[in-house]
């Protein structure tokens, strides 16, 4: 093999030994396997105080992973996290890790989590969350996809180089959190203290926590921001009896109700004004490349379980979860939930919703709209009762430019390992650390999935197929050759 990179390079032949890395992966796929489940038996979800230690331990693991790279690895402080109560925990340290330095290549730095959300048997999970079952080609376990699976891959890719003693064609950054689950947590903060310092080299940055749409593979270029909002209203000084006050007072969840019904038609128009003024023309150019998108309507209908959609054909579909805004109401705390029947008139309420960010909506201006709306339709119902607005999240959307180098070479990448073109996709949901890169380290950023488009993140039964896996591995090698190739 080495023999063969000589003559190539004394040719002029720019020669790469994909055969033999991809080789190497195929050789490799059970120990994979089973470092992957190793890590998903780790029961790190963040949202859980209880479970802090596992989490901790977690990322000790994942730092012990890196040191195996032979790079310089780094567990980062970011501080204490406040609880409810007003008592304080340590956050779980960030990893960073840095596998070589010279000054002559490219230098990417790859970002992943490795907390995961809740999971129990009992929520109608077919195996037991934390013990990665292998059914039909398929890893399910929380976690798997979602962010686990993943991170190993990028570590097994820089294996691969490592194992057959070839050089890594770029330099390698990792950084590595535990609370990307619960908002990633004390993560912007260390940012802004690295800049200079870990992030001055990097070239450009690798996100991987997404997945592709269908069984086409994806390189994702947008993801939609979120405005979270309460709007909480108080009448009463206590929760009262519907019998004995119900028809005397005028009651808390009628408004509330009220003013919820008043943010969005039955036909999905955002009723908020302001709005959809903001959002950025959708060009012919974008149209196209959504209307060649691989994407079966009705295999999303069935996949979901319902029998109407608010939108029939792909286009409309696909441009509405992506690129447009949307208003989703969540919850009413305060309300009566349980079980069985309870006559009260609850004293306060609070409804909880969200309406997501698209390009060019900017969230400080959608707070005054949202707000100033709002106290507008509460003021026409004349109630004694009072209202109060007020946003949580306000988180922008990224948007990448998809004829930047960073894309073709992902193009290439794919065309290598899966012998097709990549679908040119977005993000519904809502990645904020993508926007915090882009505004203050100032480097270009890609997402390259390999998850799959059913893999159920956040749900139950969440797996990541072998095949994803594996071939994710493949990619991320050929895609590491591919950046080295961008000229400077």
């Amino acid at each position: 093999m080495l023999a063969v990179i000589f003559l190539a390079t004394i040719l002029g032949i720019q020669a790469h030994p994909f055969n033999q890395l991809h080789q190497h992966v195929d050789t490799h796929v059970e120990d994979y396997v089973e470092a992957l489940r190793q890590w998903v038996a780790v029961e790190s979800d963040s949202s859980d105080v209880s479970k802090r230690a596992d989490l901790h331990r977690m990322m000790d693991m994942t730092a012990e992973k890196l040191k195996g790279l032979g790079g310089q690895v780094e567990m980062v402080d970011i501080g204490l996290q406040e609880l409810p109560d007003g008592t304080t925990i340590p956050l779980p340290k960030v990893v960073t890790a840095q596998i070589g330095k010279d000054s002559s290549k490219h230098t990417v730095c790859i970002y992943g989590h490795v907390d995961v959300q809740p999971a129990k048997k009992e929520d109608g999970w077919s195996t037991e969350p934390y013990n990665l079952t292998d059914i039909n080609g398929n890893l399910y376990g929380r976690g798997a996809s979602d962010n686990k699976a993943p991170v190993l891959a990028w570590i097994h890719a820089v294996e691969a180089y490592q194992a057959l003693n070839l050089d890594l064609p770029v330099n390698v950054k990792f950084i590595i959190e535990g609370m990307e689950e619960t908002g990633s947590n004390g993560l912007d903060s260390m940012i802004i203290a690295k800049r200079d310092s870990f992030f001055s080299d990097v070239d450009y940055i690798i996100i991987s926590d997404c997945g592709w749409l269908s069984r086409r593979p994806a390189l994702t270029y947008g993801t939609r921001g979120n405005c979270y909002f309460f709007a909480e209203v108080e009448g009463p000084k206590q929760d009262l009896h519907s019998g004995v006050y119900g028809g005397t007072v005028i009651e808390p969840m009628t408004d509330l109700i009220g003013i919820l019904d008043s943010l969005i038609t039955p036909g999905g128009r955002i009723l908020v004004p302001g709005i959809r003024e903001a959002v950025a023309p959708f060009s012919d150019e974008e149209w196209k490349m959504y209307q060649d998108i691989e994407f079966d309507v009705e295999a999303y209908k069935s996949k979901i379980g319902v029998s109407e959609l608010m939108y029939n054909n792909k286009v409309d579909l696909l441009s509405h979860r992506w690129r447009h805004p949307t208003v989703s109401i969540h919850g009413i705390e305060g309300a009566f939930s349980a079980s069985g029947s309870k006559t009260v008139i609850p004293a306060k309420v609070t409804g909880k919703f969200s309406i997501r960010q698209v390009p060019d909506m900017d969230p400080a201006t959608v707070k005054k709209q949202v707000t100033d709306y709002l106290q507008s339709v509460f003021a026409r119902r004349k109630s004694p009762n009072k209202l109060k607005v007020s946003m949580i999240i306000g988180a922008k959307p990224w948007l990448a430019d998809i004829n930047h180098p960073l894309y073709e070479a992902g193009k290439a990448a794919v065309k290598r390992v899966f012998q097709m073109e990549p679908d040119l996709i977005r993000e519904g949901g809502t990645i904020p650390i993508a926007k915090t890169f882009q505004d203050v380290t100032g480097k270009s950023i890609i997402m390259l999935p390999i998850g799959g488009f059913d893999d159920g993140l956040h749900s139950q039964n969440e797996k990541m197929s072998r095949y994803n896996y594996i071939e994710g591995t493949k990619l991320f090698i050929s895609y590491l050759h591919e950046v080295a190739e961008i000229k400077a």
